[in-house]
């Protein structure tokens, strides 16, 4: 029974939903760079790709939020005592070597790229977490490139589709991040963290997040008007596009940090589920 918390302690350090969404990114980025369904090598190879590049950056983000978290999230895994931070730390390696050597199976510019997210994952978990906008904007540039790899791995890295998405993505990200640092400001003024909600007031924050979600909601439609996804996808994306606005909505009237994180989850799962949806079309329709 212990060993059984140990392990799915190990797996929520990861919070796998996270690299499974960095993952599925890279698949559509190779779709919507080639017009095409890719092969089962670059499907293979783009999925582990976005997953063990976000998997080690989730983990080392929790070993040096310790005492952040014990004020924000005190059943997450390190901060709990569930999970010892020198198991995190092998578990953050072990990550990364699978993502560098899928990096080398793919060619030189994704390894390049690879290391240097890696190296912005932990130069923002280390030290520029607390920099606020700035970290906030480096979080949204790692997320949003991988669709740049998608386009890299089917030979198109300057896709004019997959720019467009990383576009979306990265104001997705950011809107996210804001929102999620207002729900965590006790705990980051424990690290002296220089967050939008702490310069300029939680409320203040969470409007600025909505009118980013409000630009990415504007945003989604550009990729029927283009011609990068069919007229069909229309009722697809304006279904997530509702979620998206209600949820946000939620998030603005909530009254605690819990019940914020937990619409901040909902958003991104809305979002993740419409990109599944949008995927497992493009396969089987």
């Amino acid at each position: 029974m212990k060993n059984f918390r140990k392990i799915r302690g190990l797996i929520e350090l990861l919070r796998p939903e996270l690299p499974f969404a960095a993952g599925v990114c890279v698949i559509i980025g190779e779709m919507i760079a080639s017009g095409s369904f890719p092969s089962s090598l670059n499907l293979v190879l783009g999925f582990i790709w976005g997953f063990f590049l976000s998997s080690p950056a989730m983990i080392i983000n929790d070993y040096f939020d310790i005492e952040v978290d014990r004020v924000n999230s005190s059943h997450r895994p390190l901060a709990s005592g569930l999970i010892q931070p020198a198991s995190a730390i092998v578990l953050a390696i072990i990550t990364t070597v699978i993502g560098l050597i899928t990096s080398i199976f793919i060619d030189k510019s994704a390894f390049l790229l690879y290391i240097i997210l890696w190296l912005i994952g932990f130069l923002y978990n280390w030290k520029l977490k607390e920099t606020g906008l700035l970290g906030n904007a480096l979080v949204g540039i790692s997320v949003a490139s991988t669709f740049i790899v998608g386009g890299i791995l089917v030979g198109k890295p300057w896709s004019e589709g997959a720019w467009l998405l990383s576009l979306i993505v990265f104001l997705f990200d950011l809107g996210e991040e804001i929102a999620a640092d207002a729900m965590d400001i006790e705990g980051d003024k424990k690290r002296n963290v220089k967050s939008i909600a702490i310069l300029i007031g939680k409320k203040n924050a969470l409007y600025i997040s909505a009118l980013l979600f409000v630009l990415v909601i504007l945003l989604t439609f550009h990729p029927v008007l283009l011609n990068l996804l069919g007229t069909s996808y229309v009722v697809i994306i304006s279904v997530m596009d509702f979620m998206i606005c209600f949820l946000v909505m939620k998030l603005l009237k909530s009254l605690t940090a819990e019940a914020g994180r937990s619409y901040i989850r909902k958003i991104y799962l809305s979002a993740l589920v419409g990109l599944l949806i949008i995927m497992a079309s493009r396969i089987f329709v």
